[in-house]
């Protein structure tokens, strides 16, 4: 048994620890959970203090006097526990007055019944002074009550042990030490109070709860400045997933592994048109249309088209399963992507593609054949025929630019550098074989040693637009262009390089500001055609002036891992 002294000791260091930390605590009140660890912190200092008085008094009514004080500090200590990791953790919807209200009957009454101790057995049954250790120690028989708010306390301290349980678990370093700094500091305390309870110390009667308050404390204290317990906080994450879950822009409908629903959100209510009060526990085959065809297990997706007319929307339906930790499923997530407005403007450009192939094409024909028919002598006949040409040239381009959106959604396919660079410049060479059109090839793509780059197939209908360009607008006596391919680990830069009379500067404005004018504007779709093709190859292209006439054209785009890489 400690000696007065030295317990006195022990509690003096107790108490300033734990003033410590609920000064600190106080001092950033206005952070979540720091008003209830302050009044936990300042529960344990009370204890801790009256328990100092009861040790060191020398009549039975006095300490029988300051253990029923003690009562305040010890049945403060788990409510304003189970308020703080509330608090901490996001839960902060229960932390209200008409719950804290609940929270405080018992501990009232336990109040109420130490004060009125003398004259009832309710607290304890007997009370008598009994010497251990060569000292007189107070021992009492604990009632009714005392087994009630004994329990209670126990099961508070369970309840706000579990939101920080999970926290252990955490990525983050800080919150990980700040859960298990907490927890250290509460079941010291208590685990000493079970080993009391169960009459395992060293003096049955004395109960050593309060000296590990000093345990407390330091743990408390190292949780507020090791790590920053006060000033980095998880008590948004509760709540930000679930708002991620209610503001989402899709819908989402949570069903169980028996596949019932347990949980929507509200764009999923508007767009299935249901109440989700009527609807919540309900077989998920009465709530979503054609449920038994979305997939039962992992993930995937469906198009579900729901309303009927003009009125109708068309989802892209996709299955996650859930499932714990031992890889037992628990049910999925059904959300709702609404794909309408992608849906109609892929009609429209199927429409414009046909307007295009169709349509554009038959009128010049048209334009063209009775332009053959008009008197030889005709001023205007050649001038015709260059028009329908260009009318032609430009639907051409259009449908190039469909064709690289095609492209674009046929994600997972590649081509090899060599290959793309070698079709672009062939049949450059074969229509303009006046120009001299030089190829370059960086030595780490070579697919006889299989060190094939791979690339985007968008990036054909890129170069070849690109290096046509710099060889059809090429008025130089001696008409030449370069093209260059450097690979890395990273990407691939081709630069394509000409002598001819260079881009204009309204097309190079049109390009960055990224639309055109009425008043400005570029000569066809060629650029365009460029521009969003190196986009939709996640690339970036530039156009520079080369030195000594003509321009430098540099598509740098990222390389995509084949088959064996």
């Amino acid at each position: 048994m400690l000696s007065p002294g030295t317990l006195t000791a022990v509690m003096l260091l107790t108490v300033v620890v734990g003033t410590t930390a609920a000064l600190l605590a106080w001092r950033e009140r206005r952070e979540p959970g720091a008003v209830p660890l302050t009044a936990m912190s300042a529960g344990q200092v009370w204890w801790s203090v009256f328990f100092v008085l009861e040790h060191r008094a020398d009549t039975l009514a006095a300490k029988a006097f300051y253990s029923d004080v003690q009562w305040v500090g010890v049945v403060v200590i788990p409510v304003a526990w189970l308020l703080f990791a509330l608090e901490y953790t996001g839960r902060d919807r229960y932390v209200r007055p008409r719950y804290v209200a609940l929270l405080s009957v018992v501990p009232v009454v336990t109040v109420a019944l130490a004060a009125t101790n003398d004259y009832h057995d309710l607290l304890y049954l007997d009370t008598e002074l009994v010497t251990e250790g060569g000292r007189q120690v107070l021992d009492r028989v604990g009632g009714p009550w005392y087994w009630v708010v004994t329990g209670y306390t126990y099961l508070l301290g369970l309840l706000g042990s579990i939101p920080l349980l999970g926290l252990v678990r955490s990525d983050s370093l800080p919150f990980r030490g700040q859960s298990l700094g907490l927890l250290v500091g509460t079941l010291a305390p208590w685990a000493s109070n079970v080993l009391f309870l169960a009459g395992a110390v060293p003096v049955p009667s004395l109960d050593p709860t309060p000296v590990f308050f000093a345990v407390s404390g330091v743990a408390y204290l190292g949780a507020i400045t090791r790590f920053r317990l006060l000033g980095t906080s998880p008590s948004a994450n509760h709540r930000a997933r679930r708002l991620v879950f209610e503001r989402m822009r899709e819908g989402a409908v949570v069903v169980d592994r028996h596949d019932y629903v347990v949980d929507m959100n509200e764009q999923a209510a508007a767009i299935l048109d249901v109440e989700p009060r009527d609807v919540l526990g309900e077989p998920a085959a009465e709530v979503i249309p054609r449920y038994e065809h979305l997939p039962e297990e992992g993930r995937s997706s469906r198009h579900l088209t729901l309303g009927e007319g003009l009125r109708s929307r068309q989802y892209d339906v996709t299955v996650t399963a859930v499932a714990d930790f031992h890889g037992r499923s628990l049910g999925g997530v059904i959300s709702f992507h609404d794909v309408s407005d992608h849906l109609r403007r892929q009609q429209r450009l199927e429409v414009l593609n046909r307007v295009l192939r169709h349509n554009i094409r038959t009128e010049t024909n048209l334009i063209y054949g009775n332009a053959d028919l008009i008197d030889a002598e005709g001023a205007h006949v050649e001038a015709v025929k260059d028009g329908a040409m260009r009318i032609e040239a430009i639907s051409d381009k259009a449908r190039d630019v469909i064709d690289i959106f095609e492209r674009g959604r046929q994600s997972g396919r590649s081509l090899t550098l060599s290959a793309v660079l070698e079709e672009c410049v062939e049949a450059v060479r074969e229509d303009h074989p006046s120009v001299a059109v030089d190829l370059e090839v960086d030595p780490g793509d070579d697919p006889a040693d299989g060190t094939a780059v791979s690339v985007s197939p968008v990036l054909t209908s890129v170069l070849m637009n690109v290096v046509e360009n710099a060889a059809e607008h090429n008025d130089s006596a001696d008409p030449w262009v370069g093209v260059r391919a450097t690979c890395a680990d990273e990407g691939v830069e081709i630069r394509v390089a000409d002598n001819g009379p260079g881009i204009s500067d309204h097309e190079r404005a049109a390009l960055e500001r990224g639309n055109e004018t009425p008043l400005e504007h570029g000569s066809g779709l060629g650029l365009w055609l460029i521009a969003w093709g190196t986009e939709l190859a996640d690339g970036d292209l530039t156009i520079d002036d080369r030195e000594g006439g003509g321009t430098v054209v540099t598509v740098r785009v990222p390389r995509i891992a084949s088959e064996g890489e």
